[in-house]
């Protein structure tokens, strides 16, 4: 659009209301869209609404023709495209005219390239922004294979790839979406009458696009994408008007993973229920106790996770501590019609006293369907349990069992060598031994015990004594009681120790990754650091991370600490697969189940630091590729410019040299000849300036580095620059450079400060070297100051980047010498930098090596004659 021919825009344009739109979505071509958005234009007319036909494709169609009667109907912009005049929607003429309603048919139309050329829009749904914007309605039409997120799976199915597309947001962004359903059947007869194409082009399209298959396809797809949009209203309804109960519009499955060994089966399970309707959504949900323990296998939930996801489902995490109240309130929250869940893997003696998930989840469910999908790890009714893992250390077991065997004897001895006590007072004594014997050796060393002060008590204390017999009830209840408290009490007791053991193990791994984490995101080499780290951790000989471009090819060694690197998992003790592609293994002992459920979490954290790695490289290619483009283009433009300049100062210089006409003065021929001469010059070092810093970008300076005093470099670089204040020591140390190199870094910065500061301040420019020491190493340091506008913080850093003439006030240069100079200085191992000098002004510091042996360092630089031949750009 060209944009003198728009309307200029309100002053009360930022409060003009947004156009409303309304869509036509169809399954293919010929199902009447158009048709049905002149008829609605033609329902809106009939009630007083100011509708305009802002572009139809009618494609000789004689009905759809026929609707356009009564309509007004806005000129096409005509534009010219390979030869042809063809008509676009003129969006300048919409505007102008501000119809209430605007029907713009093809929403997904590509514009011709002069729309483009004349300032307008590239696609036809920019256009209709520009109308909605300008508060206009518009009524359009779209098929579902122009959809953008739905274009390979149209292509797909038909073979026909679809050039021209329209985001899904500006569909979903719609007020109404219409859909205008045909059977195939119905189409293709429609089509075989001629209503669709002309009759020449009928057997073709019913024979390709047009099968029965591709048209059923294709309706799917516009029905369930219309689904997704209603639902979405359903859910936004829903949130407005604050309902919480579930309405299973349609089904929605969420399964719960524990990370037990019954996922895969239950995701399957769930799976198949989610696709037994159209357009059925499958959630997986995992419960983390919010005590921050671990219970669950991190490796198994990873492999679930890929299964739902691969199944089209998600898959979710939540944190609560009550699982079935959590897991009830996701699935309110994502509409679930139903909720699978697996059968309990508690025996049956611990479900008597611990209700399991399933039953709370049942209980709590309400509209929502729950199924107990029954597996092979479920418990048995009858079965030996599993034996618990062992709490405490084996020396406080041991000293346990001491305390189990010779407490009750010594309490024993005691109570028989003292006057004789009641019965509870002895109870108590030995309950005092029991609890002792729980606290150090636990559940099995307090049972002992217990048994142990029974019995003594029945012999020794109990009438009659030295029988196994008690006469009274109310001792026989009191033996009883004493055993119930003590076992009570023994329990409480291993059951704190496993507590207490698991928060330790989970508070070490936590902080084992939190480590990994900030090394991950703070050392300079993250992946070194990382495999330096998880060899610490899980205290092995190596660790290596192997990687290979696909399945079939070879193992390479990305990252490696400690020593003998493994070049093949069969190598490694241990070894963790992250995808078929990533591999950590570790050489130098087995880890345990509990330590390899840790190791899982290194090695995708260890995985994800090289992906970074890979990233941070194609950023850095990118940035590299994207700033030699920009040097590209100053350098375009500083041929166009600064180097056409010195060229046509030569040329007019020697073609008034050159005429024949003119009698010039022996004076003026000079001066012209002055002029080619000057120009020459400058035109030299401007090319000279161009091929240093392409060789320098490009890494082909090859330095000579050897000794030579810096008094003879800097005096051979200023010596065209007269009126310098140049002072280097005699007892300067000799400095390791290539003198070449060194020579024009010198000259550039003097030039450059010539040019910025001479005559600017006291002084004038000045050229000192002194000694200095940083970092612990001595080096020779070169100060070249000028009293000038200097430059204001960032400039400085700028004025190292090619083509960059800040503050220069001449026309001459390129903008080339500082970004040569730090170029060059690196090459010969300097560093150039530029700071502020004291009361205004710029200075730049160059730091060399000094040759010889370094007293603060140590350092040995080459030796050589001083003066020797200097090396050269490449």
């Amino acid at each position: 659009m060209d944009p003198d021919t728009r309307p200029a825009p309100s002053p009360r344009s930022e409060f003009v209301r947004r156009g409303r739109l309304r869509v036509f979505l169809g399954a293919a071509p010929g199902v009447g869209k158009t048709f049905a958005a002149l008829d609605e234009a033609h329902r809106r007319l009939d009630r007083g609404t100011d509708v305009v036909v802002g572009l139809v494709e009618c494609h000789r169609r004689e009905r759809t023709e026929a609707l356009l009667a009564g309509l007004e109907v806005l000129p096409r912009r005509r534009v010219g495209h390979r030869g042809l005049d063809v008509g676009e929607l003129d969006v300048a003429a919409v505007l102008r005219r501000r119809p209430e309603v605007v029907v713009v048919d093809e929403l997904a139309h590509t514009n011709a390239p002069g729309v483009v050329e004349a300032g307008g829009h590239a696609k036809r749904w920019q256009d209709v922004e520009e109308i909605l914007a300008a508060g206009i309605d518009v009524v359009s039409t779209v098929n579902i294979q122009h959809l953008e997120s739905l274009n390979d799976v149209v292509e797909h199915i038909t073979g026909i790839e679809q050039r021209e597309t329209v985001p899904d947001a500006v569909l979903r962004a719609a007020e109404q979406v219409q859909l205008v359903d045909m059977t195939p059947e119905a189409l293709q007869r429609r089509l075989s009458h001629g209503n669709v194409y002309a009759s020449d082009r009928v057997d073709a399209a019913l024979s390709n696009y047009f099968r029965t298959g591709n048209l059923t396809a294709l309706r799917e797809l516009a029905l369930l994408w219309l689904a997704d949009r209603v639902d979405e209203g359903l859910e936004r309804y829903r949130a407005q008007q604050g309902i919480e109960a579930t309405w299973p519009a349609r089904e929605r499955v969420v399964v719960a993973l524990t990370g037990g060994p019954e996922g895969a089966t239950l995701v399957r399970r769930a799976a198949r229920l989610a696709g037994r309707g159209a357009g059925g959504e499958l959630h997986a949900v995992h419960v983390a106790r919010g005590d921050g323990l671990v219970r669950s296998s991190p490796a198994r939930l990873a492999e679930q996770r890929d299964l739902v996801e691969a199944l089209g489902g998600t898959y979710h995490q939540v944190v609560g501590e009550d699982v079935a109240a959590s897991l009830l309130e996701f699935a309110r929250g994502v509409n679930a019609s139903q909720v699978v869940v697996g059968a309990s893997r508690h025996r049956p003696l611990t479900s008597l006293v611990r209700r399991g998930v399933g039953d709370a989840v049942v209980r709590g469910s309400g509209a929502i369907d729950v199924l107990v999908v029954t597996h092979e790890a479920q418990a048995r009714p009858f079965g030996l349990p599993r034996p618990a893992r062992a709490a405490l250390s084996a020396s406080r077991r041991v000293l346990g069992w001491v305390v189990a065997v010779l407490g009750p004897l010594a309490v024993t001895a005691l109570l028989l060598v003292f006057p004789r006590q009641d019965l509870s007072t002895d109870l108590m004594v030995f309950l005092v031994v029991v609890v002792g014997a729980a606290l150090v050796g636990g559940v099995l060393p307090a049972v002992a015990a217990a048994l142990t002060a029974g019995l003594a008590v029945n012999w020794f204390f109990t009438e009659p004594v030295h029988r196994w017999t008690i006469a009274q009830p109310a001792n026989a209840v009191a033996l009883a009681v004493f055993l119930l408290v003590a076992l009570a009490v023994s329990t409480l007791v291993d059951t704190a120790a496993r507590r207490t053991r698991d928060a330790q193990r989970s508070r070490a791994e936590s902080e084992a990754l939190s480590v990994l984490t900030r090394t991950a995101l703070l050392a300079v080499d993250p992946l070194s650091e990382a495999l330096r780290h998880t060899r610490q951790t899980f205290a092995v000989d190596s660790v290596t991370l192997l990687e290979r471009a696909d399945e079939h090819a070879p193992w390479t060694v990305a990252g490696a600490a400690g020593d003998p690197v493994c070049s093949q998992p069969s190598e490694a003790d241990t070894e963790v697969v992250v995808d078929e592609r990533t591999c950590l293994v570790l050489r130098g002992r087995l880890l345990v189940a509990g330590d390899r459920r840790v190791l899982e979490v290194f090695a995708a954290q260890v995985a994800a630091v090289r992906q970074r790695q890979r990233l941070r490289a194609e950023a850095a290619q990118v940035r590299r590729l994207e700033e030699g483009e920009a040097v590209r283009g100053a350098l375009l433009t500083a041929v166009s410019h600064d180097l056409r300049t010195p060229l046509a100062t030569l040329k007019a210089s020697l073609d008034s040299l050159r005429a024949t006409d003119i009698d010039l003065p022996e004076e003026v021929r000079a001066e012209l000849l002055a002029e080619v001469g000057t120009s020459a010059d400058r035109l030299q070092g401007l090319i000279d300036d161009l091929l240093d810093l392409t060789r320098v970008r490009s890494g082909v300076v090859e330095p000579l580095l050897v000794v030579v005093d810096l008094e003879e470099v800097v005096a051979a670089a200023v010596r065209d620059l007269p009126g310098l204040d140049v002072h280097v020591p005699a007892d300067l140390p000799p400095v390791c450079t290539d003198p070449g190199l060194l020579q024009r870094v010198v000259a550039n910065l003097a030039q450059n400060a010539v040019r910025h500061g001479a005559g600017a301040g006291p002084g004038g420019v000045q050229v000192h070297a002194v000694v200095a020491t940083e970092d612990g190493r001595r080096a020779a340091r070169l100060l070249v100051v000028d009293h000038g506008p200097g430059l204001p913080g960032a400039a400085k850093e700028r004025a190292f980047t090619p083509f960059q003439r800040l503050g220069d006030r001449t026309t001459d240069g390129l903008g080339l010498g500082l970004a040569v100079a730090r170029g060059l200085a690196e090459a010969v191992g300097g560093r150039l930098e530029a700071e502020d000098t004291p009361g205004g002004g710029l200075t730049m510091v160059l730091d060399l090596p000094l040759a010889g042996p370094d007293p603060a360092a140590g350092a040995t630089g080459p030796a050589g004659p001083a003066g020797a031949a200097a090396g050269s750009v490449a």
